[in-house]
């Protein structure tokens, strides 16, 4: 679900439980409250899902090829060092 669309959700299931208001009201009341969620969401610096799970899936790969190169790192030092040395 995008960002506006959970906001959208949200501002309808917080205006659900209001006592009915009058229609240029609940207008105002919405806009300005989805204007003061999407500015906090903004301060607060967040990252969408699907970045999250891009930046996971790059680390993951990251992780892998460190322990690649760690153990061919080892075999390199085994195959240079002398037994017995």
């Amino acid at each position: 679900m995008r960002d506006s669309e959970t906001i959208g959700q949200f501002i309808k299931d917080l205006i659900g439980g209001l006592p009915p208001l009058a229609g240029e009201m609940r207008d105002e009341f919405e806009r300005n409250t989805r204007a003061g969620l999407e500015s906090l969401l903004q301060k607060m610096n967040l990252v969408s899902r699907e970045e999250y799970d891009i930046q996971v899936a790059l680390l993951e790969r990251l992780q892998q090829r460190v322990t690649e190169l760690e153990q061919r790192l080892k075999q390199a030092e085994s195959e240079r060092t002398p037994p017995g040395a």
